[in-house]
């Protein structure tokens, strides 16, 4: 087997194969060999196939399969003489396969990026700042006080007082269309709050202003996608009848309110509240952290790039953020979308530091365990109530997505890991200065 360079510019790398005739041939006749004892042909006994009539029937077959083997060979050889590691997937192509015919040498021309070589980084020479917030009593008096908002109950009105947006009101109700009753439009005694948007648009609107013990006759439409095909876009006519009005009232922070939320005392809730806001900031102060590594890390190297992984990352953050200046359009149904510089800038940023993240994890043998990754795909199924299982496999199913469950797990094992050999010094910090830490994230 002969393997030609053919070039070799920057990362680009281009090589001619010529499998030999010969080495087709023998790599066919081991393969009938192989399969020769359990072979079975009229007219012989098994085993006893003459060589050179398997050849005439299972000769032509096996002759792709060993083409295959012999071209993956020589690549496979290749790689692990020259160290070479390919960005993507190489670019292979038969070039005499016009023409070609049993007993002619195969001639491939194979051309890839090779991913450079990542130069070494003084880890403990990194210098970081860790931003400390403690959970101030104030924060969790206040995120108590939300807590109570969501726990909120409602008391009558005074006789003779208007509904307000966000008041409960207390309904009989009948819909109608075109005069007559439809399945599932009527309900008595169903409370409602303004302003919740639990029902179709307008309806809840018509009843702001309405009294205890007033008859309403809401008119509203059913919207064009509606989920009842038989109410899609139909115009309806509800009879309200107002049993009460009642106006919010936010629980009482106490005892009871606590255990409504799985606390035994309104002390052990104030310090589930304090855990869970210090956790908060702990994984916003990282964020910050991360960010200011990456920035190290960024300044810390120099190297060549892959094009193709450069341009691809290029193409993808602009069609991103396309998408997000354009929300309302769906897909991709419009226009080709051309990277700019900054488009490019960012791009290099990413597929340098995802090179070198990659290179420190592999250098290090950092690896996501299946304990981690099934813990993450259950974390990203339970957003999917119900259809668990179905998600669970479809990960499983799907290579595309297990890298994407995969990537960022690795990515953060590799930041624990340097931030384990970095220089870190705590400082404390108030909320709001953490909190504009994370903003100035958000604008970069």
């Amino acid at each position: 087997m002969q393997v030609t360079e053919t070039l070799n510019e920057g990362l680009k790398r281009g090589y001619k194969i010529v499998v030999p005739a010969a080495d087709l041939d023998a790599k066919v006749n081991e393969k009938l060999e192989e399969a020769r004892p359990e072979v079975e042909m009229k007219g012989f006994r098994k085993g006893k196939v003459p060589m050179a009539l398997l050849k005439k029937q299972f000769g032509p077959r096996l002759m792709g399969e060993a083409m295959q083997e012999a071209v993956d060979g020589a690549m496979a050889k290749h790689f692990e003489d020259s160290g070479d590691r390919p960005a993507l997937q190489p670019n292979v192509t038969m070039t005499n396969q016009e023409g070609w015919k049993e007993g002619d040498d195969v001639e491939v021309e194979m051309s890839y990026e090779a991913l450079p070589e990542i130069p070494d980084v003084d880890l403990k020479g990194i210098k970081l700042e860790k931003m400390v917030v403690k959970a101030a009593e104030a924060d969790v008096d206040e995120a108590l006080g939300n807590l109570a908002e969501t726990a909120q109950d409602f008391d009558d009105r005074r006789k003779g007082s208007k509904a307000k947006d966000g008041d409960q009101v207390v309904i009989d109700f009948l819909g109608k269309i075109d005069g007559e009753a439809f399945d599932g439009g009527a309900a008595d005694d169903f409370p409602l709050v303004l302003g919740s948007g639990s029902f179709i648009p307008g309806f809840e609107d018509q009843l702001i202003g309405a009294k205890a013990d007033e008859e309403v006759e809401v008119k509203v439409s059913f919207p064009e996608d509606y989920q009842a095909e038989n109410l899609a876009g139909k115009e309806a006519v509800f009879e309200c009848t107002v049993k009460a009005v009642k106006a919010p009232k936010a629980a009482e922070i106490n005892d009871e309110l606590a255990t409504k939320f799985g606390a035994e005392d309104l002390a052990a809730l104030k310090t589930q509240i304090g855990e869970r806001l210090e956790a908060e900031y702990t994984g916003a102060a990282r964020a910050v952290m991360k960010r200011a590594l990456l920035d190290e890390l960024d300044k810390a190297v120099s190297f060549d790039l892959p094009p193709s992984l450069l341009d691809a990352e290029a193409k993808q953050i602009a069609h991103q953020l396309w998408h997000e200046e354009n929300p309302e359009v769906e897909g991709h149904d419009h226009p080709e979308i051309e990277p700019t510089e900054e488009h490019t800038s960012l791009a290099a940023r990413r597929v340098r530091l995802g090179l070198l993240l990659a290179e420190l994890g592999q250098k290090n043998e950092i690896e996501v365990s299946d304990a981690e990754f099934t813990q993450a795909i259950m974390n990203q199924a339970r957003q999917y109530p119900g259809q668990e299982r179905q998600f669970f496999e479809f990960v499983q199913q799907n290579p595309q997505m297990r890298q994407q469950i995969q990537a960022p797990l690795f990515e953060d094992k590799v930041v624990d890991y340097v931030f384990e050999l970095a220089e870190v010094a705590e400082k404390e910090v108030s909320k709001d200065d953490l909190q504009k830490a994370v903003e100035a994230l958000d604008d970069e």
